[in-house]
């Protein structure tokens, strides 16, 4: 199936794009089939019914308010999150809910909400939406899968064994690094160059350049918003907000000799960025995948970082920067999973790291073998990564992984800058360890908040 860029990189809202952002998607969905069957006026009452990961943390990640707001017709690219609590706490208090904004039905937040212990066959983030009619009677009801990074697929889709509708013929298809590689060494191109010819399939260059700097512009806002605002982040941790103050230390700090300040600013810095992100992720505001909420900071920090301080960056940088990443992102999601719930934190985190890695060496001048070549390094060292957020909330140990997976990305890009591009252990080899590692790796180490730091910070 082709997977465009832009599947990656979607703006929403955090804090979870397997948890929030998909679950929203799919409630909307719900939502339109309803009005375009001509079903809307005939629906008194609905029920929402969660699975697996999405049952066990999803109060943590706002799963439920997510929903709600979804059936009421809002996206998550769209959607002012400064809304959603009030809408919540107005609907719990009329339990009335607006369907679609058209159609008003009865919502008994305490009975309509279900959370099951058990998951579904196909994915541990299921969620199953069911509408009755004014008599009782089962309406229409689907079930829908968030399988990460905000991508959602209905159980025709599972059933039918086709989870991307598109049908779509890219010019330059590709299931493997291998694959391509021998395409970039035949054609004679980048990674960056062989992603926009398949871009070019669903829009012109310029618009998908237009679209990428909006995309980045998203990043940067998210950012800023992350480096002004302080206090503690919702949830019940109490963990303090502390992207602000880093950024104001490190601005004095570089004012003296102090060796951190003076040898390791790039880590300082990468770090506050990340830090920013995910804190802005954690409290629930404007977000893009990269390729998933939980793992949202990496990207943005690298990238920034090289923005800010590289001389001469400019907007090409961050088209090809984004479409490198983008290409990585593509292959684990193809050959493994982008979902914590899937395969732990590896799938994210992990991901996120290689996505950045390759973006970065894209930008600074590597051959597509050394791109691939910091791709591996950076997925290669967080293979294993566990998906245990205590409280089932994305901030500990979340937003200070981002961090340390930014300083990993950048030391994979200038390894893999100092070599030729040959190395050991192939991209595909590692992303096929992720897989199996996921496949191994024990449901409460899986987003379940059941194993772990989840239950050991816990004092008891």
């Amino acid at each position: 199936m082709p997977i465009s860029v832009f599947d990656l990189f979607k703006i929403g809202v955090g804090p979870s794009s397997s948890h929030t952002v998909g679950p929203m998607m799919a409630a909307f969905k719900f939502s339109a089939v309803l009005r375009d069957s001509q079903l809307l006026d005939q629906v008194s009452r609905l029920e929402v019914h969660l699975y697996g990961s999405l049952s066990a943390t999803g109060i943590g990640h706002g799963t439920d308010h997510a929903i709600i707001m979804g059936l009421l017709g809002e996206r998550s690219d769209t959607i002012d999150p400064s809304t959603i609590n009030t809408t919540i706490a107005a609907l719990k208090e009329t339990r009335c809910l607006s369907l679609g904004r058209q159609k008003d039905v009865t919502f008994e937040w305490d009975q309509d909400i279900i959370f099951h212990e058990e998951s579904l066959p196909h994915h541990p983030n299921a969620m199953k939406l069911c509408a009755f009619a004014e008599d009782g009677s089962l309406l229409t009801a689907n079930t829908y899968y968030s399988v990460g990074g905000g991508f959602v697929v209905d159980q025709n889709q599972v059933d039918a064994k086709l989870e991307d509708m598109d049908t779509a013929e890219i010019p330059f298809d590709f299931n493997s690094a291998e694959e391509l590689l021998a395409i970039c060494k035949r054609e004679g191109m980048s990674i960056s160059r062989l992603m926009m010819e398949n871009e070019k399939t669903w829009r012109g260059e310029q618009e998908v350049r237009d679209e990428l700097w909006r995309i980045w512009q998203a990043m940067c806002e998210c950012i800023d918003n992350g480096l002004t605002h302080e206090g503690v982040l919702p949830g019940g941790l109490n963990v303090k907000r502390r992207a602000r103050q880093l950024h104001q230390r490190l601005q004095a700090a570089e004012q003296n000799d102090c060796l951190i300040a003076t040898t390791f600013s790039a880590m300082e810095w990468v770090n506050i960025f990340a830090l920013a992100v995910n804190e802005e992720n954690a409290a629930g505001g404007r977000m893009v995948t990269a390729p998933t909420n939980g793992a949202a900071g990496i990207i943005p920090a690298v990238l920034h970082y090289y923005m800010k301080f590289q001389a001469g960056a400019n907007d090409r940088n961050v088209v090809d920067f984004l479409l490198a990443a983008g290409a990585i992102g593509i292959l684990c999601k193809k050959n493994a999973s982008i979902s914590g719930a899937e395969v732990g934190c590896q799938g994210e985190v992990g991901s996120a790291c290689a996505m950045a890695a390759a973006g970065l060496a894209e930008v600074m001048g590597a051959t597509p073998e050394q791109v691939e070549n910091a791709a591996e390094i950076g997925l290669e060292h967080n293979l294993g990564l566990t998906c245990d957020p205590v409280g089932g909330l994305v901030q500990v140990p979340c937003i200070e992984r981002n961090a340390i997976a930014t300083v990993k990305a950048i030391n994979a890009a200038q390894m893999a800058l100092r070599g030729d591009g040959t190395h050991f252990i192939s991209l595909d080899k590692v992303i096929r360890t992720m897989r199996d590692t996921g496949k191994d790796m024990l449901d409460k180490y899986k987003e379940t908040s059941k194993g772990g730091l989840a239950v050991n910070a816990i004092e008891c």
